[in-house]
């Protein structure tokens, strides 16, 4: 069982280390975000993306939370699933 466990969440690490890389991606190619990628891009990160920007200071215009939540989900919880197994 925590084999079935360890691989779900790391499909799930993997998808949202893709989509916030996607969403840093599509802020360059459509700033304004109205497309339909960059809507549901923005849906599916928000929720990890917003608490990290909620305690960071601000950096004028760079945003540096998908640097840190992709340093997060690939040198904390990468590890702590192997551990698991």
């Amino acid at each position: 069982m925590n084999g079935v466990l360890a691989n779900f969440v790391d499909l799930l690490v993997t998808a949202l280390s893709i989509a916030i890389f996607g969403r840093v991606i599509m802020s360059w190619v459509s700033p304004a975000g109205k497309d339909p990628i960059s809507t549901m891009l923005i849906q599916i990160t928000d929720p990890i993306l917003r608490p990290i920007r909620q305690v960071m200071p601000r950096t004028g215009m760079f945003d540096l939370a998908p640097m840190i939540a992709l340093l997060v989900l690939n040198f904390v919880i990468r590890p702590l699933l192997l551990a698991m197994v």
